[in-house]
């Protein structure tokens, strides 16, 4: 495996970068992340957000467990001033995992004394959280449901690479049913229900989530599916804003947001003699990948997604946070990583490449759309120097707020020491590597719950250790 993350100043980086054609921007001054952010009618007290991230430690019936509520209030006392809620599934046959969160009138307790938590530790480590935005992201996991997959089209390169039956290796095939329009208009209405129970809880917005080809996501790349639901662009974003409308028809003032996937890519495999991702063979032209060149799906083609992005603008949605990829086909492109995980490949491309491709297409699209407040990804692969890049594109305006995704687990309080007045800043000993085995986790399923909880059992080890020993023991 090559080791790529060799920096150690800012200057170390900067140069590397400047080798590899890369034009990342850097600075030490992080001032730009102490702004203030106007989201809709909420203010957030800095640019800096906590990405939803999945801790797969719910309760069967899908409540926040106790290493559920110890992750949020870890953040809340963070100092970041966005807490993107992590994805909880509308309705139960949507979930992603048996522990995935749910959102019903039975776990609507739950859920609020976790939001409850979030909120007192940002109090007590900051006096007040009046200027602290928590979010919840509303999801159906579509082609990868845990129970079976519910697929919205076929798709030529995801149908043969998507199990139904992992044990007996059985894939999707042609006659696999695709997920009717009933059930779609049908699902437009508990995505409203949970919207309206989610604001009764008491959080800020909502996100109608678009993103890493589950079932939303799927839908934007439906140009083959028949029907109201997917050929034109129109139609393939028809879900996204029917529910957006109806929810704003429940709750009139509701910010709703959305997680979106503005390049997709192709799936990849894992090369038998190097270990490196290469992309599955593909025919041109390739319809069943949003965001892309049809004729070089390989490259990013941002028509559609300038399009979806000025729909949700015009639909009073304020604030979007971008990503792209498929964590279970294209890896690579969605976190770029220093270690692949248990099921994947070596990255194919410098990690820096893949850090670019996210801040390149973020600063596009925000500048086509600058009145949107854009969430950029993508960022922890840059560890001790994850603020100096993000502080560098606020101030060229490639985004509005920076997000941190996994290098929260480890050091959820990295914001706070990065923004803190006369701190000793970051301590990079707590610093994210990008060891994938919170992925691993992820992707551990072997024990009485069917999925292990996932966190970061190198820099968490008193919690984590013995979960990531008794996930490898048992496997």
């Amino acid at each position: 495996m090559a080791s790529y993350f060799k920096y150690k100043t800012l200057d170390d980086l900067w140069r590397d970068a400047e080798r590899l054609g890369l034009p990342i921007e850097l600075t030490d001054d992080l001032s730009p992340l102490a702004r203030p952010v106007q989201i809709g009618p909420l203010r957030a007290g800095n640019s800096i957000a906590i990405q939803p991230m999945e801790g797969c430690d719910g309760t069967p019936d899908g409540r926040p467990d106790e290493l559920t509520m110890r992750r949020y209030r870890r953040f809340g006392a963070g100092g970041a001033k966005i807490i993107w809620g992590e994805a909880t599934a509308v309705v139960e046959e949507g979930r992603a995992n048996s522990r995935q969160l749910l959102i019903n009138d039975k776990t609507a307790r739950s859920l609020a004394a976790m939001l409850a938590e979030c909120r007192s530790a940002h109090r007590e480590a900051f006096g007040s959280d009046a200027d602290l935005v928590v979010g919840l992201q509303l999801t159906h996991s579509g082609r990868y449901s845990y129970q079976r997959p519910l697929i919205a089209f076929h798709d030529p390169l995801l149908d043969p690479r998507t199990f139904v039956d992992k044990a007996r290796g059985q894939f999707v095939t042609g006659d696999y049913p695709i997920l009717s329009d009933d059930y779609l208009k049908q699902l437009e209405d508990h995505y409203v229900a949970a919207a309206r129970l989610a604001f009764d809880i008491g959080f800020d917005f909502v996100d109608v989530k678009q993103c890493h080809r589950y079932l939303l996501s799927e839908l934007l790349a439906a140009r083959t599916r028949p029907g109201p639901y997917g050929g034109s662009l129109e139609n393939r974003t028809r879900f996204v804003s029917n529910v957006i409308g109806k929810i704003r028809n429940a709750v009139p003032r509701a910010v709703v947001c959305s997680r979106v996937n503005v390049y997709d890519g192709v799936p990849y495999r894992r090369n038998d003699q190097t270990g490196v991702g290469e992309p599955y063979p593909f025919t041109p032209p390739v319809r069943s990948s949003f965001g892309a060149n049809e004729q070089q799906p390989l490259e990013a083609d941002l028509t559609e997604p300038k399009l979806l992005l000025a729909m949700l603008s015009d639909l009073s949605v304020p604030m979007i946070n971008v990503t792209m990829g498929n964590p279970y086909a294209v890896m690579h492109v969605t976190r770029p990583f220093e270690y692949p995980p248990v099921d994947g490949y070596e990255t194919p491309e410098h990690p820096l490449a893949g850090v670019w491709r996210h801040f390149r297409l973020t600063g596009e699209l925000q500048r086509a759309c600058p009145d949107l407040v854009l969430v950029g990804s993508g960022y922890s692969w840059l560890q001790s120097f994850v603020f100096d890049a993000g502080a560098a594109n606020i101030a060229a305006g490639a985004c509005r707020v920076v997000g941190i995704g996994r290098a929260a687990l480890p050091y959820p309080d990295s914001p706070r020491d990065a923004l803190g007045s006369g701190a000793p800043g970051l301590d990079r000993r707590r610093v994210c590597r990008t060891f994938s085995i919170c992925t691993n986790l992820m992707r551990a399923k072997h024990n009485e719950l069917g999925q292990f909880p996932t966190g970061c059992p190198p820099f968490d080890k008193e919690v984590y250790g013995p979960i990531w020993k008794e996930a490898r023991e048992n496997r």
